[in-house]
């Protein structure tokens, strides 16, 4: 099974911004060297614990500093992005990094505020677009518009092969509907809803239609995101998974934590390490933290259970050490293989939804 890392470039205890961007550097120069397949960078606004805001700048970074990786978005927010100024980034990181680049769309909201500062207009009279028009019209730039289409006539980049490989991602089967009309791969966040994985993946197999904007991709294709930890013992990956389990606890009260906490303050908040998860179907955790091959054989039973194709992981661990031992003995216990001379799988193992 391919396995992938989403990372959102947590802002650990007693550490900044610089220092969580150079992880998540060293986190994915490990991650290409080990045979993960995929590298997406998160794009979160007012989240003072995470330092991805710009999720093109760190796909630009990491791209550079690797060479076996699929590098993209997980997602970028297009309810708050122009279709065309998206196009025209990613098109250039595909030029910059030929069949390397994925494009992960998503939506989000982080409040009145937040949302209003990010948005190109701010006519409050103006109905906001709807989600669906603008990932059709972001498709369109890539495989063209209708000879009597307003932007028909506008290029980008001419001549240039290829473009990124787009995927729908969402933690709602409202999302898997999109992916499916629109026949694109999907990535449902379990780590955000996991309750809802198996009625969203379901909804998106009988949504699904093959279509221009995935011409390769004939049926679906799916990947589920988790959220685990990887321990050298039990004992160890519940150690490292109390910081994460703070954070998922404010988030569900509403409150923002201004970084991971240290293990150890985690563990006292919690008043002890979080309790362990013994794979029971249909019922999963926020988290999963578990030893090499109880951890290995959890993710394959969960992925099994929703049919997914491929399965992304992403943390909160709060010690920078252990969180790249953490992604060594996942690989580890998945038996990846680095390859230097290949070039990164896209979805059906070619440019199957180059789009």
């Amino acid at each position: 099974m391919k396995i992938s890392i989403v990372d959102t470039t947590p802002i650990l205890a007693g550490t900044t911004a610089v220092e969580a961007f150079q992880l998540t550097l060293n986190l994915a120069g490990l991650a290409d060297q080990l045979g993960y397949s995929r590298y997406w960078m998160a794009e979160l606004h007012s989240a003072p614990s995470n330092a991805s805001a710009s999720p093109e700048i760190g796909i630009a970074a990491v791209a550079a500093r690797t060479s076996n990786l699929r590098v993209g978005s997980g997602a970028v927010l297009v309810n708050h992005r122009s279709p065309y100024r998206l196009a025209e980034t990613f098109v250039q990181l595909n030029a910059m990094f030929p069949d390397r680049i994925d494009l992960g769309l998503g939506r989000a909201t982080r409040g009145p505020v937040i949302d209003f500062a990010l948005q190109r207009s701010r006519r409050a009279a103006e109905a906001d677009e709807p989600y669906e028009d603008k990932l059709v019209e972001l498709l369109h730039w890539f495989d063209g518009f209708d000879d009597d289409h307003p932007f028909a006539q506008v290029p980008i980049f001419p001549g240039l092969a290829g473009r990124p490989q787009a995927w729908i991602l969402g933690s709602t089967p409202g999302s898997a509907v999109v992916a499916g009309r629109l026949g694109l791969p999907y990535c449902f966040a379990a780590f955000l809803n996991p309750a809802a994985a198996h009625t969203a993946l379901v909804t998106y197999r009988k949504e699904f239609r093959p279509s221009q904007f995935a011409s390769g991709l004939q049926s679906p294709y799916t990947m589920l995101g988790v959220n685990v930890v990887c321990g050298e013992t039990e004992e160890d990956a519940l150690r490292a998974q109390a910081g994460g389990e703070v954070v998922w606890r404010l988030a569900r009260t509403g409150r923002r934590p201004g970084a991971v906490p240290a293990t150890v303050d985690a563990i006292s908040q919690l008043g002890g390490l979080p309790k362990p998860y013994y794979y029971t179907p249909g019922r999963w955790p926020m988290c999963i933290a578990a030893a090499p091959d109880r951890l290995r054989d959890t993710l394959q039973a969960i992925a099994d259970e929703v049919e997914a194709d491929e399965v992304t992981v992403q943390d909160f661990i709060a010690e920078p050490g252990y969180r790249l031992t953490s992604y060594r003995l996942l690989a580890e216990a998945f038996g990846l293989r680095g390859n230097t001379e290949q070039k990164p799988a896209s979805v059906n193992s070619g440019s199957a939804t180059d789009t």
